[in-house]
């Protein structure tokens, strides 16, 4: 087959359809679906439905749930904070990112299907399953994010990237509207409850996740890949390239501020959106309105408007310029999280998921193109760069999610996680401010 030449459609396309395959996981396992089914396994209630404990035992500590499952979530971004320097610095040695990108692809999707295992009796396995493919789902990402600048020329950044999140949406709504319609009428499909059905969830993700992605495998470029071999100089090439990416940004004022700001402001979003379904669990009085399908019903509203919120924060930039969409968009998040500290009924969240879709796919897609605008033209090495744009993130994650689960612990409540969240949005906008202004970002 002839390799298709950066930006082809063709390309282009298939490059944004691995949106549509991994975005499954996000939504499914992240979001959606395994938070409920976690929280039903993890707290303990009466026959009226109120809650008598949230406390899991684990390794021989308790923990409080949403921290317990806080600290995995926050140990799994450590490690793809640490692997992907090495992994990305092999890569661009022997040019297969490719075949590294399949790799936490298959981790994540099997880990996927591992959960169908989880249980109070397997919490290690199942927390393990969790945590590989968070890795696998992450790890992948790396790769995938770094071939934009390859694939795409910079005028067609920001459409794409939209495109992408746009797909990813779409796509994951999709099986979550067929897991939904399993979970809640599961008499229809011969279960006697819904437990297994949210397992077999779980199954799905993953095969959906492998099928799908085989489309942007056949067409990404597969590199070079000519016999070299990985030495213990080239296991430690990928965080010499983090030490050379270091050292151009501080020639790099533009590159430097933005990577700043960014840490810092995606360290709120990430959280936010991981723990968000935690947070409804645990704090919504929802009366007799049965939980799992006011929750999936806010999931699927914020997927449908993240679409639309993709696509107008692409349009956006390209008339007032990437960085002062951010700012808005980050005045919006702060708003956000000040009202959800008196967010109490299911209306009211649904309120605030609708709110959240609106400038959740916005700042995603707008972020990973702003930040491959900034990549010098003339580097070949852009996943070291890439690499450097993800550690910061999961290193912003990590923290955050170690926070949030800090202060859910002192406090008792998730509703004070969220507030201090939005120091991190803050501090965020400050930093844009600083970012100097240049033509390729207005």
């Amino acid at each position: 087959m002839v390799e298709l030449q950066k930006g082809d459609k063709k390309l282009l396309n298939a490059w944004a359809f691995y949106d549509w395959a991994n975005s499954v996981y996000p939504l499914v396992i992240t979001s959606a679906v395994f938070p409920i089914f976690y929280g039903a396994l993890t707290i303990i209630k009466d026959a009226d439905g109120n809650k008598i404990s949230d406390t899991v035992a684990f390794l021989g500590y308790d923990f409080n749930n949403d921290s317990l499952i806080s600290y995995v979530t926050a140990i799994s971004f450590l490690v793809v904070s640490i692997l992907s320097p090495i992994l990305s610095g092999i890569s661009d040695y022997v040019g297969n990112k490719e075949n590294f990108m399949k790799f936490f692809c298959y981790m994540g999707a099997i880990s996927c299907i591992g959960l169908y295992w989880f249980s109070m009796d397997n919490l290690f396995f199942g927390l393990l399953c969790y945590m590989t493919a968070l890795i696998g789902f992450w790890g992948s990402l790396v790769f995938y994010n770094s071939y934009l600048p390859d694939i795409a020329f910079p005028e067609q950044q920001d459409k794409i990237s939209a495109k992408g999140f746009s797909l990813g949406y779409i796509g994951s709504v999709l099986l979550l509207i067929v897991n939904l319609v399993m979970i809640l009428k599961y008499d229809w499909f011969g279960f006697e409850d819904a437990g297994e059905p949210t397992r077999i969830a779980f199954i799905m993700v993953g095969i959906w996740w492998i099928l799908f992605a085989q489309y942007t495998f056949k067409y990404l470029p597969t590199g070079t890949n000519e016999g070299q071999k990985v030495t213990r100089s080239v296991l430690v090439h990928g965080y010499n390239e983090l030490k050379k990416i270091w050292k151009a940004l501080k020639s790099n004022k533009v590159l430097r501020r933005y990577l700043s700001a960014f840490f810092v402001y995606s360290m709120a979003v990430q959280t936010i959106m991981i723990a968000a379904t935690y947070f409804a669990v645990e704090e919504l009085d929802w009366g007799k309105q049965d939980s799992t399908t006011g929750l999936i019903i806010s999931i699927l509203l914020i997927q449908l408007i993240a679409i639309v919120g993709a696509n107008f924060t692409a349009k956006m930039s390209e008339k007032i310029g990437n960085i002062k969409t951010l700012i808005i968009i980050i005045f919006a998040w702060i708003a956000i999280c000040a009202y959800a500290f008196f967010v109490y009924t299911p209306l009211q969240f649904y309120i605030t998921a609708a709110c959240v879709g609106l400038v959740m796919g916005g700042i995603q897609s707008l972020s990973r193109s702003t930040y491959s605008k900034l990549i010098p033209e003339q580097s070949e090495d852009t996943a070291s760069y890439f690499s450097f744009f993800d550690v910061s993130e999961k290193i912003g994650i990590v923290i955050g999610m170690f926070m949030y689960g800090f202060v859910a612990e002192i406090t008792g409540s998730m509703r004070y996680s969220i507030l201090f969240l939005i120091t991190f949005f803050i501090i965020g906008v400050i930093l844009l401010y600083r970012v100097p202004k240049t033509e390729i970002l207005t």
